[in-house]
């Protein structure tokens, strides 16, 4: 998997023999590939001064209940039990008569100096209250997993859309180029919307994500299988099959993308697994994360978490971490049931991690430069058909984000008495978008992509920066 190998007899790189065949255009496509990336050993180009430089995106998968974590609502607590009686949204999925209130299973305290409202679901995310802007009036479109985690990803609720981390990988590129500019830390399970989620669609390919696991070896085929000598003779029948492939495809985009993530794989053979392997952090700092954790999904996204910060660290772009499902499910954070027992389940596994992810970013001084989001495709209804689960909910919902510019300590927007839906500085997914794009110096109007004879860009022909919850 090695690109850069040169020849013994005709000592050229890969990129070279590029440069010298058909007048060059092949190292010419190959650096072009983004047109947002700057010369090698330069900053990349920006709209703007940016305020961030780095996101950490920690998808709860399934939706969490907003009015059980972030969203306190007395009246909803007060008419625990009664008939619900609300005005009919299209976007809700449960319609059916009989449906009662459901007030919260939790109890909500004002959290540090700013007072921010958290649940005790969520105790040690709740000692970094001060670093989160919790945004309660998210807005959806469908009630359907599939649908909604694809717009929360990739701006449109349908497929074969680059994601959130591809358009950031294309504006930025990379700040390590031993490394790719968009890593996925998957706990095993893929969300709603599949692969699509992190795909790069219509971007070059060297943007869409590399996925490293939890469990096992985290990348396969990082490292070499074979002897030298067999690497060689196999990357020397390569190099012959490049030679005609580039004479006769010089500067096909397909082609220039897979060399170089070739070449990045090749780079990543030294970096990955030293990154990937946790070991050598200080025993305070596993602890910290709970990467000590006897449980294995509490182990497991634990040592994601920390990767999180090692791969930041080292100049990767946008990490995103997922949860895993630890039962027979639709999604992680799913519970149409068994809310109690399921919610707290999954806090146990991520409010360490996350709240010592953000904790260890600010301490090393990443927290100012790193954006960190924390959100699931939707929320759940208020109401109930029964007494321990909530269905889905796109009509107001809650995510936070901390650091990067981002004012730490406050809540935007609202929803109604009972959680039932936005009624105060409404934002939805084009609006998040636009505004994680602005802390990066990103212009989400300008980044574009010519694509289908026109140019198209994440938040396709909506979105307005949040500049309200800016620093």
């Amino acid at each position: 998997m090695f690109t850069e190998i040169r020849n013994s007899s005709s000592n050229w790189s890969r990129r070279e023999f590029l440069g010298r065949s058909s007048m060059g255009f092949g190292a010419l496509a190959l650096a072009g590939l983004s047109r947002a990336w700057s010369a090698p050993g330069t900053r990349p180009l920006t709209h703007f001064a940016p305020r961030a430089r780095n996101v950490i995106f920690l998808f709860m998968d399934g939706g969490v209940s907003h009015v059980d974590t972030f969203d306190p609502k007395p009246e909803l607590t007060r008419l625990h039990g009664q008939p619900a009686k609300w005005r009919p949204d299209p976007r809700s999925q449960a319609t059916s008569a009989g449906r009662k209130w459901l007030g919260s299973l939790w109890d909500f305290k004002r959290r540090g100096q700013s007072g921010l409202w958290v649940s005790d679901l969520f105790p040690h995310v709740a000692g970094m209250a001060d670093e989160l802007c919790v945004v309660r009036s998210v807005v959806g479109e469908s009630p359907l997993h599939g649908a909604q985690s694809l717009l929360l990803h990739t701006g449109r609720s349908v497929a074969a859309a680059p994601s959130l981390g591809s358009w950031i990988s294309y504006g930025l590129g990379t700040e390590n180029e031993q490394l790719p500019g968009y890593v996925l830390l998957n706990n095993d399970w893929i969300p709603n919307g599949g692969f699509q989620n992190f795909a790069s669609s219509f971007l070059p390919a060297t943007h869409q994500a590399t996925l490293v696991r939890a469990k096992g070896t985290p990348v396969d085929n990082i490292l070499p299988a074979d002897s030298a000598a067999v690497q060689n003779a196999k990357l020397d029948f390569l190099r012959e099959q490049n030679r005609a492939t580039a004479q006769e495809r010089a500067g096909v985009d397909a082609m220039e993308a897979a060399i170089q993530n070739y070449e990045t794989a090749a780079r990543m053979q030294f970096t990955v697994p030293e990154l990937c392997d946790i070991r050598g952090e200080p025993a305070s700092v596993l602890r910290l994360y709970g990467a000590d954790r006897t449980n294995d999904f509490e182990r497991f996204y634990a040592m994601q978490c920390l990767r999180a910060r090692r791969l930041i660290e080292s100049g990767v772009r946008f990490v995103e971490v997922t949860c895993p499902l630890t039962h027979n499910n639709n999604a992680p954070w799913d519970q149409h049931g068994e809310l109690k027992q399921r919610h707290e389940e999954n806090a146990r596994i991520t409010d360490q991690p996350v709240a010592a992810l953000l904790h260890d970013l600010k301490s090393r001084g990443l927290l100012d430069q790193t954006l960190v989001v924390w959100a699931g495709e939707m929320g759940r209804t208020p109401h109930s058909s029964g007494q321990d689960g909530r269905d889905h909910h796109v009509s107001g919902y809650s995510i936070w984000l901390a650091g990067g510019g981002i004012r730490g300590g406050i809540t935007f927007g609202e929803t109604d008495e009972m959680g039932m839906s936005a009624v105060e500085d409404i934002v939805n997914i084009h609006d998040i978008h636009a505004t994680l794009l602005h802390q990066l110096g990103l212009d989400h109007e300008r980044l574009t992509y010519r694509f289908g004879g026109r140019d198209a860009r994440l938040t396709d022909v909506q979105g307005n920066v949040m500049r309200a919850i800016l620093a």
